[in-house]
């Protein structure tokens, strides 16, 4: 990496954490400024505005979270342990992988309706979750540890949007009792599907 590369780096390991947990719209350059220790000239250097950074900072949260799930889910060495691997790492919203929370929740659902570009990414990533979900569920029924009958991509997107609203709830809440019920829930269907 040259310098250059590597301030820019800096900057947005600097700024992910502060988009995810403020939001884009909340964030100001002056937040990231503060964070880094750089003046404006210096941001504007690398990023020729805000927009750029804050995709940027979505491309890293998501990136990271990616990273963590890959590592969780090498853990288990079938299907069914790969699903449940899945689910608890995102069973502790309250402790989320990614500071700040889930990129995927916070950036979509600030972006749905304003930023399209941010908009396309998260839905980018949701469709890769949906798409390894459908793959590992795939892989247990060719394995004959799942029934053949299982809907594999219709569980993956079920699976995916319980995950999301749990995190959501538990958030809010202040606690992982909702995600706990889920969780659990979730488990219990997965447990029921094999052979």
């Amino acid at each position: 990496m040259t310098k250059g590369e590597e301030t820019r780096q800096f900057i947005i390991e600097k700024a992910a954490p502060i988009f995810n947990t403020k939001g884009i719209a909340a964030t100001s350059m002056s937040d990231i400024m503060e964070a880094t220790k750089l003046s404006k000239g210096s941001m504007y250097v690398h990023f020729e505005n805000k927009d750029v950074l804050a995709c940027a900072a979505v491309d890293h949260n998501v990136k990271i979270l990616s990273s963590k799930l890959e590592n969780a889910l090498r853990e288990g060495k079938s299907a069914k342990e790969q699903l449940f691997a899945y689910i608890d790492f995102f069973s502790n919203p309250i402790n989320p992988p990614v500071i700040g929370g889930c990129p995927l929740l916070n950036f979509g659902t600030e972006a749905d309706d304003t930023n399209p570009i941010v908009k396309e990414k998260v839905n980018a990533a949701i469709k890769r979750g949906q798409v390894l979900l459908t793959s590992i569920i795939e892989k247990g029924i060719a394995d004959k540890e799942f029934d053949s009958n299982w809907n594999a991509s219709e569980f993956a997107i079920t699976l995916f949007a319980m995950l999301e609203g749990g995190h959501l709830m538990s958030r809010v809440s202040g606690n992982n009792d909702n995600m706990k019920t889920i969780e659990k829930t979730l488990k219990k269907i997965i447990s029921e599907k094999l052979i």
